[in-house]
């Protein structure tokens, strides 16, 4: 097990992607802590994890409304304080309303700042001081391919997903020097939650074909593979780094 005795935290972990980071952080024996506001669905994935047979890492649901900037720093100060240091992060909560540009407020276009973007800086304040004393630590921030290619009718989620770019490369140099690295995946098209804003499903399944190069759909694991990869020693010599898993779509 690559990450026994780890502790980590994921945000939004019960929902189409994080659930299957959690499962597979914790299958390699990393304590994961679920930062979510949807009880059942975390309840759930912990009990899950709880019933697997001892021998792997554990999940514990930890109740957080990312867009309690204050709230969200004080919880994690807490936890860091409680499991004695968090050794990776995972930024992987989002929303993503959708409409045309002119249509948008701009207290819905500083939500979704607040909960892609600055929840993330508010953890990163929190809970980096417990890894620069160990020297290791390990912050994947999730981004999105819609900052390559634009995506209309998405203006708020793009420009944040622009902005975790931006921040894991200016993390990426202020903390390398600490035994921190920090990197982004970008994930492509995938089958979850996320899809229901499109009208078309099965137009939609067609247009993301056309456009990748590896003709199937990705799944929630290949995204907490990329994780896997990222928040373990096996990619210690990578930083500042925005990988996208993405079957082929964007290539740079």
């Amino acid at each position: 097990m690559i990450l026994k005795g780890r502790n980590a935290v994921i945000t939004g972990g019960a929902g189409g992607l994080g659930c299957e980071m959690v499962r597979t952080l914790a299958a390699e024996g990393a304590n994961v802590y679920v930062l979510e506001r949807n009880a059942d669905a975390a309840l759930a994935l912990v009990a899950e994890i709880e019933a697997v047979p001892h021998g792997h890492g554990r999940a514990e649901f930890v109740p957080c409304d990312l867009s309690d900037i204050d709230g969200t720093q004080a919880i994690a100060r807490r936890l860091a304080a409680i499991c004695g240091g968090v050794d990776i992060l995972v930024n992987n909560a989002a929303i993503y309303p959708s409409k045309p540009i002119h249509e948008y407020t701009m207290d819905e276009y500083r939500a979704v700042q607040r909960v892609n973007v600055e929840a993330g800086i508010a953890l990163v304040q929190a809970l980096t001081p417990a890894m620069i004393t160990k020297r290791w630590g390990r912050i994947v921030n999730i981004a999105s391919i819609t900052f390559y290619g634009g995506w209309a009718n998405l203006m708020p989620y793009v420009v944040s997903k622009g902005s975790l770019v931006g921040l894991t490369r200016s993390l990426a140099r202020e903390l390398g020097e600490h035994g921190i690295t920090v990197n982004a995946i970008s994930p492509g098209a995938f089958p979850t939650d996320a899809e229901k804003i499109h009208p078309d499903p099965e137009g939609y399944t067609r247009f993301v074909l056309d456009h990748q190069s590896l003709k199937r759909r990705g799944s929630p694991r290949d995204i907490a593979e990329a994780t896997l990869f990222l928040v373990s020693d096996r990619s210690s010599f990578i930083t500042g780094q925005t990988l996208n898993v993405d079957g082929g779509w964007v290539m740079h």
